[in-house]
Formats: structure tokens, C-alpha cells, sequence
């Protein structure tokens, strides 16, 4: 790099970038029109990419609208045993060079990637996801546009913080940190309800010097797709993510048997985390080192209502944080504990809003809600909504129709035993669960809420009186690693409310923050004496 450059630089400070509204009349509103259309029309042949090259196989698989599933948007071609061990191998490769090359040169990467997004790339991407995830417009905008702009902006201005992280020194010796990428190569395992979590999983370790394996979700397969395509388009080096297409058991398989592997950067299932954390315990001869295992998986997240709690606001956040994308959100409500004084309030507000709530294809701006994911997940729903029509009461909603689009209608279920399994287990869906307690049962109420599932993503508490607020903090403090205080438990924000929760939601690293980046590097200290001692003797071996 020329002398221009040899000063210490700064990143440009980053800005959550806006959402656009799509409002009628908007150019941004008639572009994503247009290119919804075009999209639609095409039928994308969906390659693996290792080493910057395209490879395909004669397995492929089909790519539909889950909105009207017998829309094929394209074919992906599936990865083999031995792609995987040849992306292994070329991301070991190109890692030599990536990490070689100044930080600065890294950020500058993901900047321009980001600044793509803003611009040229948006439509592409946000009409990728609606169709292929069947995002409403805002929900693909806040998704696939912004938050994955924010986490590439962000976590460039985290990592320059990082490396300024320095060590004290004295007159005499210069001591030093080094960041080191780890050796191998990371694992990054990406779902399909969010777009930018794939960018993330696969870019957040590629930023700190590292090279990606990585396999999206086949039912998110065209945003992660076109996500791939901007990153190469912003000038990352072939081999530094390569995109794994393909069964996901054959391919954690391979990988999890590779002495390469570095670390894992998942966003899925607490089932498969697990499954694969038991398979690199099993393995650990076999690996270079100890890999780093960063995971966000399940959530049973509550809102806890007091009664002095505005209904209005509550009803609010119950319906956008339970319906909002289908209940397809790891932080989405699906559990609500509310005073029995106050419950008929809000229940009636809820039903209210509900009843306006329009479910279908979301290339029709009119609607709130789409289809869920799959015929898999459609039938996992469905069958919940059908136990609580047994064993509860189905308050509002539980219609499924299934033969065009995989549509489920926004479901409020009540079950008078806080034990019913609605309350309990994920259902990853539009439902939402709500059990009425006795108004002076507050602080157990939070005890049953603490205590009731494994999960411990996200959750709210709706109060205007401070000391609930402040007794509902300590109780659950473990209970969501993301707390919200008269808001609904979604809609985190990268720079503002990094996102993540333990117990059986995950590692806790925090995406969107510096805490997740300082698992992708592995520190070297240097101490540097500027003027060695030249004599092995110590001043009190001198006589008296």
C-alpha cells in the first residue's frame, strides 16, 4: 500500500440506515414493484460457489413462493461430499491471502457491500426475500435492507474498536495485541426467516480475517443467493465465503469431521446446535484447535402484563410482536401473561385488530401477513392450532389453507393451565398463547414466567408502575438475554440492541456488537524491549 495510506485510518461512523415506507406514490414503492414482477418471471439456476467458481451437480432442488407454492422462482444445485471438502480447501487457501491484507482493506469490503445494498442492490435483494420468504414489503425492508446495512457498517466500526484495544506499555518495552483470524475455516449455518443473518453468519467472521463455509437455508436459498452475488460485486476474493447449497445433515457431517474446522457462526434450531455441538465434542482430536461455537437457536418469548399497564399498548405490541411475519421470528411473542382484571380490555382490542388483519400473496401491499415458510411448518402449526381447539380455547382466528399458499390466520389461543403445552413449546407460527392470572399473584406470575420454558431469547414487561418494572427485572433477569419495558420483544436494532439470549436460546455472543466479533479472532501478545538487558545478573546479587 502506498505511503498515502500508511497513517492510522478511521472508519467512516456508522448510521442505522432508514427504512424506506413504500408508501403509494413513492419511487422506491413503484421500483420494488417492477422488480418484483421481473423477478417473479425468472427461474434463477441457483449455483455452489467455491473458489470464486460456480459448480453444478445433477441434484437440484426447487425454489417455490411459499405464498403460492406452485410458483417455482428457481433451481439450487446441491452440494456433494466432495464440494465441501473442495471449499474446505479453497477457503484454507484463500484465508493466506485474506488475512494478510490490512484491516482497512478488509472493512473497505463490507463498506462498499453495504453501500450497494443502500443503492443498486435494494430492490434485488428486498424482492428476493418477499417472494422466496414471503415477507410483507416492510418486513423484507427492514430485514434484507437494513439491519443487514447495519450489521455490515457496524460491525466494521466494532472491529476497528477491537483492534484499538491495546495493552499498557512503558519506556522500556512496547507491548502489543494482535488479532489474529483463526485457523481454518468457520462453519457459518444460516436460517430462513431473516436475510441478514446469513450475511452476518458468513460476514461477520470473514471481516475479522477468517474464511466461510457457508450453508443458507434451502427456503431462503434466492436472497442468500443474491446476498452472495453483492458480496462478490463489492470485491470480495474468491474463496473467502464459499456457498454451500445442499442437505444440510450431509454437509455438517463433512465439516464437522474436518480437521480445518475453526468455528461454527449458527442461527437455527436448539435440536441441531446441540447435535452438533455433541459432534465437534466427539471430535476434538481431530481439530486443530479447540473450534469456537457461536450459536442463537430457540425462543418462548413472553410479554408479562401488570395491571396498571396500558391495554392499548399492550394489544399493540401483542399483535405486531406475535403476527408480524407469520410468528416466524426467534424473538416473536407467542406467550402473554395478563391480569384476569384487564384481560377482556385487551382481548377485545386484540380481536378488534385482528379481525382487519388481511393474510396473503404479499406482492399485494394491502396485506399485513404472507405464508408461512413450508408445508412442513404449515402442518407443525396447524396441528398446535388443532390442540388448542381440544384443549383450550381458541379465542380468534386458527384458520389454515393450505392448497395455493401456506396461509395460517393470526391465532389467540387461552388455556386456563400456565402448563398447557402452547405456553410452553416453540411453535414457530401465528400463534399466540395467553394465560390469565389473579391480579395479587404478580410476583409468582413472574416466577411462572421464568420458570416455565428452557428458552431465555427475549421477553417485555408492561407497566406504568416503576416498581413492577424494577421486580419484574430481577426475577426475570436470566429469563431473555433481550429485556424490553413497554414494547413488544421484537424489532432489535443493530447498534442499539445487540441481539441474543442463553439458557437454550444460544451462546449469548450478542450479534451486531463487539462481543460476537472477539470469537472470531484469537489473540497474540508481543512485547517488544527496546533495549535488552546485556548482563544476567540482578542488582541484588551485588555485595554489600
Amino acid at each position: 500500500m502506498s505511503d498515502v495510506f500508511a497513517g492510522r485510518r478511521r472508519v467512516p461512523r456508522p448510521e442505522n440506515d432508514p427504512n424506506l415506507t413504500y408508501a403509494p406514490g413513492t419511487p422506491a414503492r413503484a421500483e420494488l414493484k417492477a422488480r418484483l414482477e421481473q423477478m417473479a418471471a425468472e427461474t434463477v439456476d441457483i449455483p455452489i460457489i467455491i473458489g470464486g467458481k460456480e459448480c453444478r451437480t445433477a441434484t437440484t432442488e426447487k425454489v417455490v413462493m411459499p405464498h403460492k407454492h406452485g410458483h417455482v422462482l428457481g433451481n439450487f444445485h446441491k452440494a456433494t461430499e466432495e464440494h465441501v471438502r473442495q471449499a474446505a480447501e479453497a477457503a484454507v487457501k484463500a484465508r493466506k491471502e485474506w488475512s494478510s491484507w490490512s484491516f482497512d482493506d478488509r472493512a473497505a469490503v463490507f463498506l462498499r457491500a453495504a453501500e450497494l445494498l443502500t443503492t443498486t442492490w435494494r430492490s434485488t435483494v428486498v424482492a428476493a426475500t418477499m417472494l422466496g420468504q414471503s415477507k410483507t414489503a416492510f418486513q423484507a425492508e427492514i430485514d434484507a435492507a437494513s439491519e443487514l446495512v447495519d450489521f455490515w457498517r457496524f460491525n466494521v466500526a466494532f472491529a476497528q474498536e477491537l483492534l484499538s484495544e491495546q495493552p499498557d506499555s512503558t519506556h522500556a518495552v512496547w507491548n502489543q495485541m494482535e488479532y489474529r483470524p483463526l485457523e481454518g475455516f468457520i462453519y457459518a449455518v444460516s436460517p430462513f426467516n431473516f436475510t441478514a443473518i446469513g450475511g452476518n453468519l458468513a460476514g461477520a467472521p470473514a471481516l475479522m480475517g477468517n474464511a466461510v463455509l457457508w450453508k443458507p437455508a434451502s427456503t431462503s436459498m434466492l436472497s442468500s443467493y443474491y446476498v452472495m452475488r453483492l458480496l462478490e460485486s463489492a470485491g470480495l476474493p474468491p474463496g473467502v465465503i464459499n456457498f454451500l447449497p445442499g442437505d444440510a445433515v450431509s454437509i455438517s457431517n463433512t465439516i464437522l469431521d474436518h480437521p480445518d474446522l475453526a468455528g461454527i457462526h449458527f442461527t437455527g434450531s436448539t435440536g441441531v446446535f446441540n447435535s452438533m455441538w455433541q459432534k465437534v465434542g466427539q471430535n476434538l482430536g481431530k481439530y486443530r484447535g479447540y473450534p469456537r461455537l457461536v450459536g442463537e437457536t430457540g425462543g418462548k418469548d413472553f410479554i408479562v402484563v401488570h395491571p396498571s399497564a396500558d391495554p392499548q399498548a399492550v394489544a399493540v405490541a401483542a399483535v405486531r410482536g406475535a403476527y408480524e411475519f407469520q410468528g416466524q421470528k426467534c424473538s416473536a411473542a407467542s406467550r402473554m401473561y395478563v391480569p384476569k382484571s384487564r384481560w377482556n380490555d385487551i382481548r377485545d382490542r386484540m380481536v378488534a385488530m385482528m379481525k382487519e388483519i388481511t393474510v396473503g400473496d404479499v406482492r399485494d401491499f394491502r396485506n399485513f401477513m404472507g405464508a408461512v415458510i413450508d408445508k412442513k411448518s404449515f402442518d407443525k402449526i396447524c396441528g398446535y392450532i388443532d390442540d388448542g381447539r381440544k384443549n383450550a380455547k381458541v379465542i380468534h382466528g386458527g384458520g389454515c389453507k393450505g392448497d395455493e399458499g401456506y396461509f395460517i390466520e393470526p391465532t389467540l389461543v387461552e388455556s386456563a393451565d400456565p402448563s398447557y403445552r402452547l405456553l410452553c413449546e416453540e411453535i414457530f407460527g401465528p400463534v399466540l398463547s395467553v394465560y390469565a392470572y389473579e391480579d395479587a399473584k404478580w410476583s409468582e406470575t413472574l416466577e411462572l414466567v421464568d420458570r416455565t420454558s428452557p428458552y431465555a431469547l427475549t421477553g417485555s414487561v408492561f407497566s406504568t408502575d416503576r416498581a413492577a418494572i424494577i421486580e419484574a427485572a430481577s426475577a426475570l433477569r436470566n429469563a431473555a438475554g433481550n429485556f424490553y419495558i413497554n414494547d413488544k420483544p421484537t424489532g432489535a436494532v443493530v447498534g442499539q440492541q445487540p441481539f441474543g439470549g442463553a439458557r437454550a436460546s444460544g451462546t449469548n455472543d450478542k450479534a451486531g456488537s463487539k462481543m460476537n466479533l472477539v470469537r472470531w479472532v484469537s489473540a497474540r501478545t508481543v512485547k517488544e524491549t527496546l533495549v535488552p538487558p546485556t548482563d544476567y545478573k540482578y542488582p541484588f546479587m551485588s555485595g554489600e
